[in-house]
């Protein structure tokens, strides 16, 4: 006896899961956790509210995978430019440069998602705010461990500031985000990163 063929459950998903993301994305990028609701999800991913919630979860599950795509593909520059560069001021100078051009690139939103994405929220969304509060902590973190690093080898003087100097670098970062969210261009952004580097610590003498 021949088996009957099983029938699929369910309707196929009629949209590119990816291609849906990546406008989530961009809407979150653009005005904010808080400022973008459901029906501007849906109307700009092109899909119906049912599939949203079906694919993704509810809003807050959709935002944190849109932060972690984001963070893949277009926030890790500067823990890319720590790892690679063989001091902190030559990650440091790397990352900053390469904020200014990441933050003004044409036809994208401007600026930072971690950075912008939950600055103003409401008691309901005080855990997303939490979490995007970790995530540029823990970047400011990772360039204190860069600069300690630096400090143990001689590189930099011993009597360097870490926490102080990385604080530095993270509001430095914040607030290029946020002039180029204000319209300021690439060069711009790439002045304010070269005279942000003045502020580093002189190296130790070399022999």
């Amino acid at each position: 006896m021949v088996a009957k063929e099983t029938k699929q459950r369910g309707r196929p998903r009629s949209f590119d899961r990816d291609t849906a993301l990546e406008k989530a994305i961009r809407s979150f990028w653009e005005y904010g956790y808080e400022s973008t609701s459901i029906s501007d999800l849906t109307r700009e991913m092109g899909i119906s509210a049912p599939s949203l919630y079906a694919a993704f979860g509810d809003k807050r599950a959709l935002f944190g995978e849109a932060i972690a795509v984001y963070g893949e593909q277009y926030g890790g520059f500067i823990s890319r430019a720590l790892a690679e560069e063989s001091t902190a001021r030559r990650g440091v100078e790397r990352a900053l440069r390469e904020a200014a051009v990441e933050y003004t690139v044409p036809d994208r939103p401007r600026g930072c998602m971690v950075i912008s994405a939950a600055l103003n929220t409401a008691p309901a969304s005080a855990e997303v705010a939490a979490s995007l509060r970790e995530k540029r902590q823990s970047n400011t973190q990772e360039v204190e461990r860069a600069i300690r690093a630096d400090v143990a080898t001689g590189e930099l003087p011993a009597g360097t500031d870490a926490g102080a100097l990385a604080a530095y670098v993270s509001a430095v970062i914040a607030g290029m985000s946020q002039s180029a969210r204000d319209g300021a261009d690439r060069a711009t952004l790439e002045t304010v990163a070269a005279l942000a580097m003045c502020a580093w610590p002189q190296q130790r003498e070399r022999a």
